[in-house]
């Protein structure tokens, strides 16, 4: 017998045996669905159902549970206290169904029904992730792929050591070293701005790099330093941040509109660079490369699952580092330089970086203070 809380309304105080035998698994799928969605049309669209078939299942799960799990709020759909408590065991419940439906001989991804659980920064959206995607769909199409965006909400060393998530794709300069470690691609820092900036028309100097108004990212890991603010403290330098955004995907545009500058990896930056009316300029400040890799819990006695899913990402990092960056659009010469640049970086970094890739798969994972991706 499971016994409501103290504080719940009397009429919700008992769930019998009768009433849990019915909670199926598609019924705490959908309450797990609905606790993060915070919305029955959200959750259809994500469980590719119609919006009356989550209604009907609300209403189920509201009259097993004796509680309204989702009322009206002044901005939408919240939990209730006794609703919010239940998305913790709701999430376990699934990982544990995910372990025991998952083969534990060798993982057939041609087979397999499972969900894939994934967190990345989003600046990865435009040049790997889809990539990714595509290459996940080929080989699992059955499967099911969710990425989640790195934010300094998400404590993904929790949700690692939970089971939440199954990777963690990170860049900082120290990750954490309980979890195994296998190195992606490597990168480097450079600067974004638009094309007619006054900037480009010189050498840009470190004192009117410093000088000039900055755009910065959101910090996505919570208290913990970045590569590039990493860079900036070994460098004794400070840049005049005056906007920040959360998502990466609104820098291009927001540089296109303003005088703002944007220090961010080199990928990323020749990626908009190829597209839009964008200088990608040499920083004068000596930032170290930045490397970027997947972290996953050590657990021995785990199906190959998530190891198949590591191979994936080592394969399209592979991809990336072996394809020579796409020409900018003819403009500023900083642009153009930028690109010759890119060319003989690629060339450099993709021998080592392999070989990093493939000793840390092979070995413990390392404190390392060099800055990483």
């Amino acid at each position: 017998m499971l016994h409501a809380a103290p504080d719940r309304p009397r009429h919700a105080f008992i769930m019998d045996d009768t009433a849990a035998a019915s909670l199926d698994i598609w019924l705490v799928r959908v309450l797990r669905t609905l606790l993060v969605e915070r919305s029955v049309t959200q959750t259809a669209q994500r469980l590719n159902q119609t919006q009356p078939a989550i209604s009907t299942a609300l209403r189920k799960l509201r009259e097993t549970l004796g509680d309204p799990i989702l009322v009206r709020g002044k901005s939408g759909m919240v939990p209730t206290e006794y609703g919010e408590s239940l998305l913790a065991a709701a999430q376990r419940v699934l990982r544990d169904v995910d372990f025991v439906a998952t083969p534990h001989g060798d993982f057939d991804p041609g087979r397999s029904r499972r969900t894939f659980r994934v967190a990345a920064p989003d600046y990865l959206n435009d040049f790997f992730m889809p990539t990714v995607i595509a290459r996940f769909r080929e080989a699992a199409p059955h499967a099911r792929l969710e990425i989640e965006s790195l934010g300094p909400l998400l404590d993904h060393a929790a949700a690692l050591d939970a089971g939440e998530l199954d990777l963690v794709i990170g860049n900082w300069p120290k990750p954490d070293p309980r979890f195994e470690r296998s190195d992606l691609f490597a990168d480097t820092v450079v600067c974004m701005m638009r094309a007619d900036h006054p900037l480009t028309r010189a050498p840009l100097t470190r004192e009117a790099y410093l000088a000039a108004p900055h755009l910065a990212p959101t910090p996505y890991s919570g208290a913990r330093g970045g590569a590039i603010d990493t860079g900036f403290a070994r460098a004794r330098a400070e840049r005049r941040i005056v906007a920040t955004l959360p998502y990466f995907g609104l820098v291009p545009q927001t540089l296109l509109q303003s005088d703002l500058i944007f220090t961010t990896t080199r990928r990323f930056a020749m990626h908009y660079a190829s597209m839009l009316p964008l200088a990608v300029v040499e920083v004068p400040i000596a930032f170290p490369r930045i490397r970027c890799y997947q972290l996953w819990h050590p657990q021995p006695d785990r199906p190959s699952d998530v190891g198949w899913l590591r191979t994936l990402m080592s394969g399209v990092s592979d991809e990336l580092v072996a394809r020579k960056m796409p020409r900018a659009k003819p403009g500023s010469p900083r642009v153009r330089t930028a690109v010759a640049t890119e060319v003989r970086t690629e060339a450099r970094t993709e021998a080592e970086t392999k070989g990093r890739a493939t000793a840390q798969a092979k070995t413990p994972p390392q404190k390392s203070d060099e800055a990483g991706a």
